[in-house]
């Protein structure tokens, strides 16, 4: 069953980078970014990527924890990670379970060829596991600016 707004989102154990297990459960009390992106190191993504790095500080203070996530291997993963510089975790959905939750696996199309691929989304929980606000169909610029503002603005209420 895929999530809705302003309902519980049902517990999750991934694995992903610096040999984390990352459950939902376990990030009680603080407030999780997830966002979803299509591969690493590629432009949109890197700069995606680039972009919730930037304003990490400001995620922390807002007692609000970030995970990027892709169908790419850990090996990928931890690559891409130490590249840029990212002070956050990367999460591995080769069996697209998450993709499946958050229902972003979308069809695409590339040169002609129709594909299933990730569709860019971005998903704000509050501390009680409840999903708070989504964005689909992402466009990079301006996009990190307004999840923050929507965490700084949770985190206050």
């Amino acid at each position: 069953m895929a999530v809705e707004l302003d309902k519980p989102v049902a517990d999750f154990q991934v694995q992903a980078t610096s040999d984390q297990a990352v459950s939902l459960s376990a990030l009680k009390g603080q407030q999780v970014v997830i966002y979803f992106y299509p591969k690493d190191s590629t432009p949109g993504c890197t700069t995606e990527g680039q972009g919730f790095r930037d304003a990490y500080a400001d995620f922390k203070a807002a007692n609000t924890v970030v995970f990027g996530v892709s169908r790419d291997s850990l090996k990928s993963h931890e690559n891409f990670k130490a590249k840029q510089e990212f002070p956050f975790e990367l999460i591995s959905d080769k069996d697209e379970s998450l993709c499946q939750l958050f229902d972003v696996i979308k069809l695409k199309k590339l040169y002609g060829k129709e594909y299933l691929g990730v569709d860019r989304s971005t998903f704000l929980i509050d501390k009680d596991g409840v999903l708070r606000k989504e964005w689909r169909g992402v466009k990079v610029p301006g996009h990190v600016t307004a999840v923050l503002e929507q965490a700084q603005a949770l985190n206050n209420a």
